[in-house]
């Protein structure tokens, strides 16, 4: 009876154990999978997690089968679809689930077990940051300690010894990763992916702007690209990242007008002073194909496996949509003339405004330019109207009507960049001056650890060009105009000074700031540490492999020419190896293999076996090593059971079933 409740607290803890493992793999899963689906897999695993603790019986398959229907019917629901990513990981999701009540046997443990492995990989599909492998090793650790508990038979060694054999095991595995790593042949585009979502990004700036399209982005707190400047740093008023030139209005829209050029091209008239700055633009996966890059960069940019086209506006675009994450290097000047000498028939589409629309904002421009004899001197009477007009920068502006530049203007006098962006465009326009909108990002966060700067969807921007006879097209932000404090970085709250607070006030500032400076440098040193992760594992792309190859053969070159023999000797020299060893098994008995093991494995604990000493009297001895009693049970069993085998005479399937046992058993001896 006692060997009974014993043996069913073993199969309890090991369930739960394979539990816990299951719910380390399900966790990541919880922050994209609808609530409901969530709800499900925590109700089952506590559901399971009951049945293990009290001892009941499994649900019956009567009341699975209806809930199980449901569920998928559920997914079907909520994606509309049968195949996807999101539909397939959340259908993988809820067999685990539902497989836990119904796991009976050994067979279904093992179903539980690699049906584990496929949902821990499908983590990947939606992070491949470094906590995310880190998380994966982990949880991979806690899932083999669950599948090896299940393998052992009567005696079994404790969670702590259980759970070193397997990082012992992952450590073995760590040495083959890194040279398949390093050596095996990449592939193109992202490896954790599926067809329809596998380049899942975020979507970046588009070629319109509509009232509220980039504010709606701003919100987004996601990575867009990071830099590394070679040298000194530009001040923030200076970061604007050149996207997409905008040109053609409609009433409510700003569009990109139509390419004019080719793939060939004369060269853009470009005026530059100064030297150029050197940077390195890494941009995350983005559904356009429009290549952020900082004013005044190029004119001619070249990314790896993409071909480039720059247009007359000095955007750069793709032929193909990028499907990974790409690396550039550039060079940019911030003191330049761009087409200071243009013709008039190109000036004049920049002109262009739409019939019957916004007849506030006409009669405002009329009054404007009274007296105005240059476009700087119209480009400051506007400006100026901004400043003192009582307008509000906002993340959340009303929503406009048919004449939306006169509502922004005169009624609500709210809204973000692509308002003041948009409104001052079409103002300049009806005062004669050539204009048009550019969309891109602005400013960036940077680190002090790494010197990295972090771009990301919040810093979209908005901001105006004009032309100007001998000067070309000049930048102007509105919005810098209303809101100035969009240009300037962060204001370090350790700078403020409070002498009217009290003195425990004034402490808990302090403990405030510091505690606020400490997440601040963890912050940017987890920063530093992910950079590098993507440099150096996610973008280990096929031209970097090559690069990092054709480096190793420069350095030794005498060894270059070897490297096939080399490697055809070593493939040789393994095969001998195996062999040997293989036919060295064949000729060693077994079982006196295992013994042999076993006292060698006294031995080190300072008992050694005598050359007269025979089993039994070796287990007497050993009765005095000091050890746990499944130490000594072990032990003993061993002993026995090779007696047995050694000088009785079993049928060949009883003596592999005890060689079996014997090998279970050695483990326990440690």
């Amino acid at each position: 009876m006692k060997s009974t409740l014993q043996r069913l607290a073993r199969e309890q803890s090991d369930l739960l154990l394979l539990l816990l493992a299951a719910l380390a793999v399900l966790a990541p899963h919880v922050a994209h999978l609808p609530w409901w689906i969530s709800l499900t897999i925590a109700v089952t695993l506590g559901w399971r997690a009951l049945l293990t603790v009290r001892n009941w019986r499994m649900p019956p398959i009567w009341l699975l089968l209806p809930v199980a229907v449901g569920a998928m019917a559920g997914v079907r629901a909520e994606f509309h679809t049968w195949v996807g990513r999101d539909t397939g990981v959340a259908m993988l999701t809820l067999l685990l689930g539902f497989k836990m009540l119904e796991m009976r046997a050994r067979r279904d443990v093992m179903v539980v077990v690699f049906l584990s492995y496929f949902v821990l990989l499908s983590n990947f599909f939606y992070s491949q940051s470094m906590l995310m492998a880190l998380h994966t090793v982990l949880a991979l650790a806690l899932l083999l300690t669950a599948q090896l508990s299940f393998q052992y038979g009567a005696y079994q060694p404790p969670l702590r010894q259980r759970m070193q054999q397997i990082v012992r095991l992952l450590a073995a595995g760590v040495p083959m990763a890194l040279l398949l790593f390093v050596a095996f042949p990449r592939i193109h585009g992202p490896l954790w992916g599926l067809p329809g979502d596998a380049f899942a990004g975020s979507s970046g700036l588009s070629d319109s702007m509509s009232p509220g399209s980039i504010s709606q982005l701003a919100r987004s707190d996601a990575l867009a690209f990071r830099v590394r400047f070679q040298g000194v740093h530009p001040s923030p008023a200076q970061l604007y990242w050149r996207s997409i030139v905008l040109g053609d209005y409609d009433g409510q829209s700003w569009t990109r007008v139509v390419p004019r050029r080719g793939l060939q091209h004369p060269d853009i008239d470009i005026a530059t002073r100064g030297e150029a700055l050197a940077y390195q633009l890494t941009m995350e996966v983005q559904h356009n194909r429009f290549l952020p890059a900082l004013e005044l960069s190029g004119p001619q940019l070249r990314v790896d496996g993409y071909l480039v086209r720059d247009t007359d506006e000095m955007e750069f675009v793709t032929t193909v949509t990028p499907d990974q994450r790409l690396r550039y290097n550039a060079r940019a000047w911030l003191d330049y003339r761009l087409q200071s000498e243009a013709s008039r028939s190109t000036l004049q589409g920049w002109l262009a405004l739409p019939v019957g629309y916004n007849p506030r904002t006409l009669a405002l421009a009329a009054r404007l330019d009274a007296g105005a004899d240059s476009p700087p001197q119209r480009v400051e009477r506007l400006l100026q109207f901004l400043r003192t007009g009582g307008y509000v920068y906002t993340l959340e502006p009303p929503l406009l009507g048919r004449h939306a530049v006169d509502e922004f203007l005169f009624d609500s006098k709210a809204g973000f960049c692509e308002h003041f962006a948009g409104a001052f465009v079409f103002t300049l326009r009806a005062m004669g001056v050539p204009a048009r909108v550019v969309t891109g990002y602005q400013g960036g966060e940077l680190n002090p650890v790494d010197g990295v700067l972090s771009v990301r969807q919040s810093d979209a921007h908005a901001w105006a060009e004009y032309w100007q006879a001998g000067l070309g097209w000049r930048r102007v932000d509105p919005t810098a105009a209303v809101a100035p404090q969009r240009l300037q970085p962060a204001t370090d709250s350790r700078t403020s000074n409070n002498t009217s607070l009290s003195s425990s006030a004034q402490l808990l500032q302090t403990l405030r700031r510091e505690a606020a400076s400490l997440f601040g440098a963890l912050h940017f040193r987890l920063a530093a540490i992910n950079h590098q992760w993507q440099q150096w594992v996610l973008d280990y792309s096929p031209e970097r492999q090559q690069a990092l190859l054709d480096s190793a053969r420069q350095r030794a070159p005498a060894l270059a020419s070897l490297w096939p023999i080399a490697a055809g000797a070593l493939g040789v020299a393994v095969l001998l190896c195996g062999l040997a060893w293989r036919q060295r098994q064949r000729q060693r008995d077994p079982l006196q293999h295992l013994y042999a093991r076993f006292c060698r494995l006294q031995a080190r604990h300072g008992f050694v076996r005598a050359p007269h000493e025979g089993p039994q009297a070796y287990a007497q001895r050993l009765r005095a090593r000091p050890a746990s009693a499944a130490q000594q049970a072990a032990m003993q069993e061993f002993l026995m059971l090779y007696s047995r085998l050694r000088y009785a005479a079993d049928s060949p399937e009883s003596r592999t079933a005890s060689l079996a046992m014997l090998r279970k058993l050695l483990v326990l001896c440690r």
